[in-house]
């Protein structure tokens, strides 16, 4: 004979909130999709309209006089800070500015230059040995060509698009951890890796704001949406972003920042 039908058996089984496990009443995050910028066109002309009004002709923190001690300049700075590499590469580019002087210095001459800087005796072979490639291969001419600038030594994708970028008025995103951070909090160009947020970028943002596009975030990124807490209150686009930790929907005022040199040799002034 067969066993009746528990009747727990025929009641409905609860359903769970939507993107949640654990059956907590607790609302799911909204998430983008990966690559799916959470901004509209408009939204995002918007961002950049604001950020050219801030800053009209942002200008990258590390020092240089050329595109090659640009180059090198990148390459030095690789989990190393601004700061540190221009204290550094002052008294270095002053006696090796090109290709040709930097080989004739020598391997050990440039460690010695660039011992404070992190990771300095694989960062001075490098320098050497991209010299000696940029006289072998391009006649001691920086190139404007990613793909011949990422068979340099220690030269990667991120690098190569700050120097097409700066040095060859390219329009490149050059996506540091910075603008990865910013791609992903406020929501503009989600990744998990740099080229994708690179990527997200590129598509998103209006060509007549690329040519500094990648300075204007990385200037938002270090000193507005900070990596441990957002400066909500200072933010021009605080009215726009849709950052889960937007503390604050009040822009601040949308004023011309004198570019940091500037600030620097008023506060020098008697």
């Amino acid at each position: 004979m067969a066993r009746p039908k528990s009747n727990e058996s025929s009641m409905p089984e609860k359903e769970l909130p939507a993107g949640r496990r654990d059956g907590s009443n607790a609302k799911p995050r909204p998430r983008p999709l990966r690559g799916s910028s959470r901004y509209s066109p408009a939204e995002v002309h918007e961002i950049f309209r604001r950020f050219s009004v801030q800053r009209p002709e942002p200008r990258g923190e590390l020092e240089h006089v050329n595109a090659f001690t640009l180059l090198v300049a990148v390459v030095l700075s690789a989990q190393a800070t601004d700061a540190g590499v221009n204290k550094a590469t002052r008294a270095l580019f002053k006696v090796a500015d090109t290709p040709q002087k930097m080989l004739a210095l020598g391997e050990t001459k440039v460690g010695d230059y660039i011992r404070t800087i992190g990771l300095w005796r694989n960062k001075a072979k490098n320098v050497i040995a991209l010299s000696q490639a940029l006289i072998s291969d391009h006649g001691g001419e920086v190139p404007d060509d990613r793909d011949e600038l990422v068979k340099l030594p220690g030269v990667g994708r991120k690098t190569a698009n700050v120097v097409l970028n700066m040095a060859f008025g390219q329009h490149t995103m050059a996506v540091d951890t910075h603008i990865l951070r910013i791609g992903n909090r406020l929501g503009l160009a989600p990744g998990k890796t740099p080229e994708q947020v690179e990527q997200g970028l590129l598509k998103i943002i209006p060509d007549e704001y690329m040519r500094h596009a990648h300075h204007w975030l990385i200037l938002h990124g270090r000193y507005v949406c900070k990596a441990r807490k957002p400066d909500c209150p200072a933010c021009v686009i605080a009215d726009i972003c849709k950052a889960e930790v937007k503390t604050n929907s009040i822009p601040a005022p949308l004023v011309p920042i004198a570019p940091l040199e500037t600030v620097a040799a008023e506060d020098q002034m008697p």
